[in-house]
């Protein structure tokens, strides 16, 4: 559970920015949404080798 204390003189929309940020970094999203379909291994794997294809390749083009 994510704790927030709203500081003195704080509106209550600063701190539900501060929430909202705090609630992305600890990533709780992004875990669900991977964890919403099984995955096979090999295919995360898969897909991790594309990514780092792609970046290379698109690197090789800016330079």
């Amino acid at each position: 559970m994510l704790i927030i204390n709203i500081k003195d003189n704080e509106t209550i929309d600063r701190a539900l920015k501060r929430y909202k940020r705090k609630y992305q970094k600890t990533g709780i999203l992004k875990e669900i949404r991977n964890r919403r379909y099984f995955e096979k291994p090999s295919v995360s794997k898969r897909f991790e080798y594309l990514k780092a294809v792609y970046k290379e390749q698109k690197k090789d083009i800016e330079e």
